[in-house]
This record gives structure tokens, sequence and C-alpha cells, in this order.
């Protein structure tokens, strides 16, 4: 990356949630099964029928408790948990990707596709942007843009996910400033409308930037939006909780143009497994006031091809 950046080569990647595994690859040669959209503004939604076999509530209790122990303890005060749910539906990857919307869209492969709606970073005119995204809601409930900007978990789930990309931003910046706080977006989930709460966090780059696009982008790895706060402590705790490993959900990937980089978190993710199942992984952030019915409702709510 920071070759490629050095020399002002457009490239793709894609790196994994561990960073274990990554994809850096020229433009030019961006092989047929890797497609990709970024920062796509014309969402238009659809519904697609599917079935779907999640995590019981019973043991998606286990796990909940284990993070709400560790919470006790004082080591962690937001913890990202995510689950598995096997999908049942004739689609296969490629045709998902085709169908489906998505702000940033991304097909590896055969082996994954994803539609998010949030971006990691955006790095333009010696400038460094993140927009993490905390709290959902559906559109339709009554004064529902209302109940949530009100709601005190949302609020302090939001505010410790912020303070940790100000600091994550810190690393590789100067002069961080959060430019707006808690503003709402529509997210088109299916047939379904959901607000959703993100933040707008800026830093100011060193004019030579580009030439350490790789240093920039693995020093902030993993997102904080997807792990939780203190960051470290929480990975380890993800690590332990967590039954399924991420891979390559809630890594990112993106693009630099020769001038600019853009980026997108790899959530609303779906993958095919080993024996050719598809597996969509989802999940929420988890805190003292949370309340296990309404986030294992979330985790499911999150089920959906745009």
């Amino acid at each position: 990356m920071n070759l490629y950046g050095q020399n002002r080569e457009p490239f793709f990647f894609c790196i994994s949630y561990d960073m274990s595994k990554w994809d850096v690859i020229k433009l030019a040669n961006l092989p047929d099964d890797i497609r990709f959209e970024i920062d796509n503004k014309n969402i238009i939604p659809h519904k697609y029928n599917f079935d779907i076999s999640p995590i019981s509530f019973k043991n998606y209790k286990i796990e909940f408790e284990k993070i709400q122990e560790q919470i006790q303890h004082g080591n962690t005060y937001v913890t990202n948990l995510t689950t598995t749910t096997l999908l049942d539906t004739k689609y296969i990857l490629k045709d998902i990707y085709e169908k489906s919307n998505g702000k940033f869209k991304l097909y590896f492969k055969d082996k994954f596709v994803c539609f998010s709606p949030e971006r990691f970073v955006k790095c333009i005119d010696d400038k460094i942007f993140t927009y993490p995204m905390k709290g959902t809601i559906n559109a339709n409930e009554k004064n529902a843009k209302n109940k949530i900007l009100n709601d005190k978990k949302e609020l302090a789930e939001h505010t410790m996910v912020v303070d940790l990309l100000r600091n994550d931003l810190s690393i590789v910046s100067s002069n961080v400033k959060v430019n707006k706080f808690r503003y709402d977006d529509i997210i088109y989930a299916g047939d379904k409308k959901l607000i959703q709460i993100s933040s707008e966090i800026q830093g100011e780059l060193k004019d030579n930037w580009m030439d350490n696009i790789g240093n920039i982008i693995t020093s902030i790895l993993p997102a904080g939006s997807i792990t939780g706060t203190p960051k470290k402590k929480t990975i380890e705790i993800i690590d332990d909780v967590e039954t399924h490993k991420r891979d390559y959900f809630s890594g990112i990937f993106g693009i630099f143009d020769g001038k600019s980089l853009d980026s997108a978190v790899m959530i609303r993710f779906i993958e095919k497994d080993l024996k050719g199942k598809l597996i969509y992984k989802s999940g929420g952030g988890i805190t003292c006031d949370s309340d296990i019915k309404d986030e294992y409702q979330e985790m499911i709510s999150k089920i959906y091809i745009p």
C-alpha cells in the first residue's frame, strides 16, 4: 500500500478483521471475481424473501452475560458482540451482489458479499475523516428520531465509540475534531426504512500521507465501531466470547484513486462456508445498560439484503 501510494498508483485493498488476510491489487489488474461500488448514492429499496436460522436466545444469552461480567469488572465499557445466522435463499453470492444495494458494496472471489452503509476512513486534501455508526431504529416507530437521540444507552454507546475513534485518528493525524455529533441518516433494510445515527470526525494529515497509506490504515485497525473500548482489551474479550471467527467480516475494503482514498467497514455481510452454505454475520454494541431482548432483536433486524 505504501509503495503504490508513493507511485500514485490506483489500487484496491481488502483486509480481514484481524489483518491476517489481505489483498492489495492495482486497479488496472483487478480480476473479474472482485467487484465493488464505493459511495453509491443511488440506493433503491428492494424486498428479498429468505429464511434465517439465527443463534438461539439461550446461546446468545451465554455470550451476552460473559460480556456483562467483563463490563462489571471494568475491563470494557462497550463491546460489539456478533453472531452467525444460516441464510436460506435461492440466490448465490453473485446474484445477491447484482440484485442488492449498498453505499459500499463488494463481491469478493465468490467467498463473500457485503453491502455496507458504514464508511471507515476517507482521506482527501490532506485530511482524514471517519464516520462511526452507532444507533439504529425503525423509522416507522412513533417519534423514532427523537426516541433514539434521547435514549441514554444509545447516547453513552455512541459517545464512547466517538471518543475511541478520536483517539485512533490522533495516532495518524493532528488537530482531531468532531465536526458533526450524532446526525441521522436513512438506511434501507430490504423493504424497511431505518434511522441510523452517525458522527463525523476529522484530522489533518501530513502532506506526504500518500507515501504512508499502509501505515495509516493498519495503525487504526480493527475499526473501533465493530470492536469497542478500550480497544485492545475489548478485542481480547471478543476473541474469548464469540464462538465464530470473524475472518473478513468487520474488516475493511476500499480504493486509492491516485489522489484520495475511500473505504468501508465490512458489515451487512454474507459469506459462503466450506459446505457451500450462506452465513450472515451481524451484531451490535453491548453496554452496562443493554437490554438483552433488545440486543438480540437488533442482531436479527440487521439480517437483511438491501
